[in-house]
């Protein structure tokens, strides 16, 4: 069964955004299926990862929905060792993973399973207990809301390189102060995301603009940043710093970087405690 923890896990995670949830709903779905006879199941694998999506599902459906105004962002996952972990190459790209908070989770695991793994909508509708024709328009409905919200976004390809050269000058920039060659690094309708759980007070939830991102971030490093330990890593098949002070992880920043890798045109920062604790020995 610890083999089938590992496959069913994405499947979970792609869903809740949340690796602890995820667990839970394959622990739970593994508990019940050892617990339950066996008879009239033809294949294993299928039945469970039926079982984890459904649970997933609900589990997503019962979570509070967010406050306007607030900001939710996916527990990161590592994925440096993904071309030796095949089960972390199925983990969404973190860009990904925020934007399809504005699914509903039937329409997110449509999603997820055709365009993640690589299902037919006959396999999806099987999987879900529903037609061809609602996997179909799910699917529509959710490349729609998608497409809509951000399209570089949702057709980059997540690269596997880190931005290393791109990034050393970001970092330099905002520990020498230099305003204008930060901005220079940074798109103009850039978006600065932070959250804090309600247990960390953040400076700023969602800053936009070339200008207001460059200021906030000179002034958060300022207070709060200058004097931590940066790890440079891959969160979710994208670039992210993790920032410690005295061996304690207190920030996993992900960014998105433009399709020609000269520019940052988006900065997550995941600063809640209990989203940081998956990682924190790293």
């Amino acid at each position: 069964m610890k083999d089938y923890q590992s496959i069913l896990f994405p499947y979970a995670y792609n869903i809740l955004g949340s690796s602890d949830d995820a667990k839970d709903a394959v622990q739970d779905v593994l508990y019940k299926y050892l617990a339950a006879p066996k008879e009239g199941i033809e294949n294993e694998k299928n039945y469970l990862i039926r079982g984890v999506i459904n649970q997933s599902i609900n589990i997503k459906k019962s979570k509070k929905k967010i406050v306007r105004d607030d900001v939710w962002l996916p527990e990161p996952i590592v994925t440096e060792e993904a071309d030796k972990d095949l089960h972390l190459s199925d983990i969404v790209s973190y860009s990904l993973m925020v934007l399809m908070e504005q699914l509903n989770p039937k329409e997110r695991a449509v999603f997820i399973l055709k365009e993640g793994f690589g299902y037919s909508h006959e396999e999806i509708a099987g999987l879900l207990l529903g037609t061809v024709e609602n996997s179909r328009k799910l699917l529509s409905r959710a490349k729609t809301k998608l497409d809509s919200a951000h399209p570089i976004r949702v057709r980059q390809q997540p690269s596997s390189t880190f931005p290393t050269a791109l990034l050393e000058k970001f970092i330099g920039a905002i520990r020498g102060r230099d305003v204008q060659a930060l901005e220079g690094l940074l798109t103009e309708d850039i978006r600065y995301s932070a959250d804090g759980g309600g247990k960390i007070k953040v400076i700023s939830k969602f800053t936009i603009g070339r200008k207001n991102v460059a200021g906030l971030l000179l002034l958060v490093y300022q207070r709060f940043q200058s004097e931590a330990s940066i790890v440079p890593t891959m969160v979710n098949h994208q670039p992210a710093f993790l920032y410690y002070l005295k061996d304690k992880l207190f920030l996993c920043q992900v960014f998105d970087i433009s399709p020609d890798g000269s520019k940052v045109f988006q900065i997550n920062n995941v600063i809640d405690p209990a989203k940081l604790n998956a990682i924190a020995g790293l």
